[in-house]
């Protein structure tokens, strides 16, 4: 049996040679793609067509965006991108847990940096709004961490329609800790700071981790608020165990490593409502987290998402799952 990541891999080599060839572009566009007045969007400054975008993570290097973009999805965020490309962390790094309808990764930001993407950015065709997440390079102490998020920052500042900054991801070592108050404003304040500065100004969106406690995310909502951040995504993945059908024994033998998918999903919704309850409701929240059916769309919504995103729920229920949901937000009549 192939491992995960192996199939990943697979899957986007026979999705690119069947787009080279024009095969699938028009049965992926007239099946899976949903349109209607009701699902469109606007949200800082920016236009979407429908409110289910995909996750980072999945197209890393953005070298995906033409083929995803049939998929039927309002926004792809690639990333996350680092300065200089990095291999990640050793293999074996992704894991299913077909019982939790979950996944396991310990990826540790691998990408073939931000140079990389600025090519293949230049060369998309497909007009679908992208967002840029972007980290830092596990090499780069947390005291200079603020120039790999402002190369990536400026590298891609023209190719891409926002920007999320990603402290929150659990497989670079020390990351979360730019989390903490002061940091995290440091970093936040002098990343505004530096768009200001530009002709064009691109929303700048903060995604955190689904272990804060309640005064953790009280700073960052002050934090938010200070700094005039434009959004924030909720959440990353979760270090938490708690719960899960797999047998123990296994996930203690995959180890480290962050959970997404199903057993994610209340715990992403908690902190959307305590987000939402507490911004104002200028700051848009990007709901990720746990995201398999069409009524978990749902409920984020409801907890106070403006715009959902999906990674685990594609990876199992593929690009029907973007359909379902789209169909059952105009079901809904979500405004």
């Amino acid at each position: 049996m192939f491992h995960p990541e192996t199939v990943h891999k697979l899957t986007v080599i026979f999705l690119r040679v069947f787009h080279f060839f024009g095969i699938t572009q028009l049965f992926y566009r007239f099946f899976f793609r949903v349109e209607h007045a009701s699902l469109e969007k606007e949200y800082f400054g920016i236009k979407f067509p429908n409110p289910v975008g995909l996750g980072a993570g999945f197209d890393k290097d953005a070298t995906m965006i033409d083929i995803l973009s049939d998929f039927g999805f309002g926004f792809i965020e690639i990333g996350t991108i680092t300065p200089k490309p990095q291999p990640g962390n050793d293999r074996p790094r992704l894991f299913r847990l077909k019982e939790d309808h979950a996944l396991i990764n310990r990826m540790g930001f691998n990408n073939e940096g931000v140079d990389k993407a600025l090519k293949v950015l230049k060369k998309r065709k497909s007009k679908i709004i992208v967002g840029g997440n972007i980290g830092k390079n596990k090499i780069t102490l947390n005291s200079e961490a603020f120039n790999d998020y402002f190369t990536c920052l400026d590298t891609l500042y023209n190719y891409v329609d926002y920007f999320v900054v990603n402290v929150s991801s659990p497989n670079t070592p020390g990351l979360r800790e730019l989390q903490e108050k002061e940091p995290l404003k440091r970093l936040l304040g002098s990343l505004k700071e530096e768009i200001t500065k530009k002709t064009t100004t691109k929303p700048l969106l903060l995604k955190i981790a689904p272990d804060l406690s309640g005064n953790q995310l009280d700073d960052i909502i002050e934090i938010i608020i200070e700094t005039g951040l434009d959004g924030v995504v909720a959440t990353n993945t979760t270090i938490s165990r708690e719960d899960l059908k797999t047998q123990e024994d296994l996930v203690d033998k995959i180890g480290n490593g962050g959970l997404s998918g199903k057993p994610l999903n209340e715990r992403s919704n908690e902190v959307i409502r305590y987000l939402r309850e507490r911004l104002p409701i200028t700051i848009p929240i990007i709901g990720v987290g746990g995201i398999m059916t069409p009524e978990d769309a749902v409920q984020k919504m409801n907890a106070g998402a403006s715009l959902i995103q999906v990674y685990t729920g594609f990876i199992y229920e593929g690009p029907e799952l973007i359909k379902n949901i789209n169909k059952a937000l105009v079901n809904r009549n979500f405004n």
